[in-house]
């Protein structure tokens, strides 16, 4: 049986030490550091609040509720908002054509009914 040659303790370039079975002048000089250009980018919106929930521990499921219900909720408030525009669209139309129609009816039920609806808008 061939017995191993014995180890020597050889400096790495870094500085710490190891046992090695090579030739310590096999080992490469010391290389001047690199510098390496990293370009750092702001992460989009829809990935700041799972990259938040990642780093902060918080488990997988709520990563994924913030994926999925994200846009959910957003589309939810829109299509209210879009309702209620809606909405105010119509009673301001429907509005507009009662008082045309009293003011055009004449006489005396309408003049007094013109009245009263301005005397409601001055209080």
């Amino acid at each position: 049986m061939e017995s191993l040659p014995t180890p020597a303790r050889v400096r790495l370039p870094d500085g710490s030490h190891t046992y090695a079975y090579i030739n310590p002048g096999d080992l490469p000089a010391q290389q001047v550091p690199q510098i390496v250009h990293q370009h750092i980018h702001q992460a989009p919106p829809d990935r700041t609040v799972q990259r938040v929930a990642l780093g902060s521990g918080i488990g997988a499921g709520a990563v994924g509720a913030s994926v999925y219900f994200g846009p959910l909720l957003v589309a939810a408030i829109t299509s209210m908002a879009v309702s209620l525009a809606v909405a105010a669209l119509v009673v301001i139309a429907i509005t507009y054509g009662l008082v045309t129609v009293v003011r055009s009816v004449g006489g005396p039920d309408g003049k007094a009914a013109a009245k009263n609806v301005r005397s409601l808008r001055r209080r």
